[in-house]
Order: structure tokens, then sequence, then C-alpha cells
């Protein structure tokens, strides 16, 4: 909700408005709806400035209520904590056992789903400080890079004894990052994606001896 602030300045409007609704003017919407007018001789009749002015909700706010809303629209019900660093929200869920999966999904596709729609809420919102939103449930994430990391491991041994490429099945960009990235420094071979949208995957190949 917008509210009217005024100042002899335009600068004092805003300051007046930082001050009222205890923001900062890098966070504060305004805009301005009379200017300042000097009197007459400087002394009668002058009129202030007039500044129409709120803050909006914050990025991290609009996401954790749209991932409320939506967690219940599935059937669940799950605590919500967040941690933010930088640009970056890093929302965690908790919730029973049994109901991990369904918000997990195949493969964390479900995940994957509801962190995309978030960041889409989050990024439609008229908020000043947009922030990268990363969602987790159960630790799903870590124990999932875990075994990729392992995976990554044990296929790279495979492609160089059997100087063959290895083609991993389809995975979403930030598992073949993880695939890349532990493979990096693994000497004897190398990585690329290819392949189109979902169907992109990883190639764990041999390098060629000179």
């Amino acid at each position: 909700m917008a509210h009217t602030f005024k100042g002899r300045t335009v600068e004092e409007a805003v300051a007046n408005a930082v001050q009222h609704l205890d923001t900062t003017e890098e966070h504060l919407v305004y805009e301005v709806i009379e200017q300042p007018q000097k009197g007459f001789f400087g002394l009668f009749g002058g009129k202030p400035a007039v500044i129409k002015a709120h803050v909006p909700p914050r990025s991290a706010d609009v996401a954790r209520s749209f991932l409320e809303e939506t967690i219940s629209l599935m059937g669940l019900k799950a605590e919500l904590s967040v941690e933010q660093v930088g640009k970056e929200a890093f929302f965690s869920l908790h919730t029973e056992e049994k109901d991990q999966g369904r918000l997990i999904g195949r493969k964390g596709q479900t995940l994957d789903s509801l962190e995309y729609l978030t960041n889409l809420a989050a990024s439609h919102s008229p908020s000043t400080d947009f922030v990268k939103v990363r969602l987790d449930a159960g630790g799903y994430r870590h124990k999932r890079e875990e075994t990729l990391k392992q995976l990554a491991l044990r296929i790279s041994h495979k492609a160089k004894a059997t100087k063959e490429p290895i083609v991993l099945e389809p995975m979403p960009a930030r598992e073949r990052k993880v695939i890349h990235t532990t493979l990096a420094n693994e000497a004897g071979v190398q990585t690329y994606s290819q392949g189109e949208g979902a169907k992109r995957h990883v190639v764990v190949e041999p390098k060629q001896s000179d």
C-alpha cells in the first residue's frame, strides 16, 4: 500500500518516507506527485514536494509465500527454513518422511519444477532485491550430488579401462555440471555434453595418448 509524504524538496520527502517506512532509499519505490513551489517572494503560498511511496515485498518473501501456497495445494504440510547468501536464497523444506517422495519426485523432477516455478514467481514480483532461489527437501540435493560424484569416478575408471566413451543417461543441467566438475582434473578422461533439451546428457571418454 502506497503512502503520501511531503517535504520542502523531493529529497526531503524521500527521506521522510525512508524514515517512516523503516527502509532504505534503495528499496523504496516512489512517484513524485507534486514538485515543490516557492511562495510569493519566497515566503508566502509555497507548496511542498509530495511523493507517493511504498516498499515492495522482498523477493525471498514472495518466494516463501508462493512455496507455502503451492505445497498446500499439493495436499502436503512442510516447514520452510531459508538462508540468504548474497543474491541466492536457500530454502529447505522439512516434511514427514512419507511425504518427502512427493515433494522430491522421480530423480528430483518435482523439486526441480517447484524451484523453477518459485524463481518465476519471484522474478515477476515488484521486488527491488531479486534473489535466485535454491530449493532442497530432506537434504536430497546433497545426497544426490554425492551419488553423482561417485558415479562420475566409477564411469571414468571404466572408460579408461575399456578405452571406450561412455554415454550417461539424460540429466538436468545442475547434475551434468556435477559430473563435469568432478572429472575436470581427472587424468586420462574428458567430458562433454551432447543432445538437446530433456535428452541432453554427458559423455565420458578416455583421452587419446600422445
